[in-house]
């Protein structure tokens, strides 16, 4: 492409993945020195640093968005728990997260699904209709968006929202009372639901807000295996330059190079043991940019 990606995406990366050593506020300043980005994912829970990282926000331009996704998986908060006590546990801190976003100027929270058993699999389904539209309808007073993130099913974050398919699903029955929902699609999650990327883009096509891309080792014990984001050329490891390309062209064929309203790409790499943040982020960034050179010109 001859023409650059921040003319259709708003690039970005994910404050707790890129730099899970530092503080939010040290995280954020690296990130916003650098023009690379034009977003930011930032962890709930942000407490007294909320006032600096707003005013970084604001001197650097960035577009953000809050990811509840850590505090929900450090606290074992499910928002599709059967036991009603717990899902309202959920509910509460995804609400808490509302009102942050909204106070730090953030354009609105991501989530994840939580842990399902197949005997109450119905049941948790209804029990996240219930949590997400409540969510939804408070977000949607403060013009805030609200997306569930797709996790993998049956490997590691065993999330109910899942497979594409059901995610579809969800979506279209949230959409029809709550048109502040959307879904997250990330390219290190497809291999771990055993699905591709094509598939997965058409399949939710009319319901992504946002967009991830990374990495997966899929071999049980080796190094990095399941959900842990690896860099790009990592051992044993299964996207690199050319299925991002791929992922990338079919963005493009599904709609999704929009100039006027262009949606968040954001990088979900993190340092595994040993490995330095600088270097693993801007090894990803020079992946991105050399898939974005493959893709041929329109």
């Amino acid at each position: 492409m001859k023409e650059p990606i921040s003319r259709y995406f708003l690039v970005g990366t994910l404050q707790w993945m890129s730099y899970p050593q530092l503080e939010p506020v040290q995280a954020l300043h690296k990130i916003a020195l650098d023009p690379f980005f034009s977003a930011v994912e930032l962890a709930a829970g942000l407490g007294e640093q909320s006032q600096k990282i707003r005013s970084i926000l604001a001197q650097s331009h960035l577009t953000s968005c809050i990811g509840v996704q850590p505090r929900l998986l450090e606290r074992g908060l499910n928002p599709n728990a059967i036991e009603e006590s717990q899902r309202q546990q959920a509910e509460t801190v995804l609400l808490e997260a509302v009102d942050e976003a909204a106070a730090l100027g953030a354009g609105g929270i991501a989530f994840l699904a939580g842990k399902w058993q197949e005997e109450t699999k119905s049941l948790a389904y209804s029990q996240l209709l219930k949590t997400t539209r409540t969510i939804c309808q408070y977000a949607s007073k403060k013009k805030l968006k609200v997306e569930l993130e797709v996790f993998d099913y049956d490997v590691d974050k065993k999330s109910l929202i899942g497979p594409a398919p059901l995610a579809a699903r969800f979506a279209s029955d949230l959409r029809s009372s709550c048109g502040n929902f959307g879904l997250i699609v990330d390219l290190s999650h497809i291999p771990l639901t055993h699905e591709t990327s094509r598939f997965v883009i058409r399949t939710l096509r009319p319901y992504i807000t946002h967009l991830h891309f990374g990495n997966a080792v899929l071999t049980p014990g080796k190094p990095g295996y399941g959900d842990k984001h690896p860099r790009f050329g990592f051992p044993h490891s299964v996207n690199d330059v050319h299925v991002l390309k791929e992922y990338l062209q079919i963005l493009r064929e599904e709609g999704f190079f929009l100039s006027q309203d262009p949606c968040i790409l954001s990088m979900e790499v993190t340092p595994q043991p040993g490995e330095e943040a600088d270097l693993v982020l801007a090894g990803t960034k020079r992946v991105l940019q050399r898939a974005w050179s493959l893709l041929p010109d329109d």
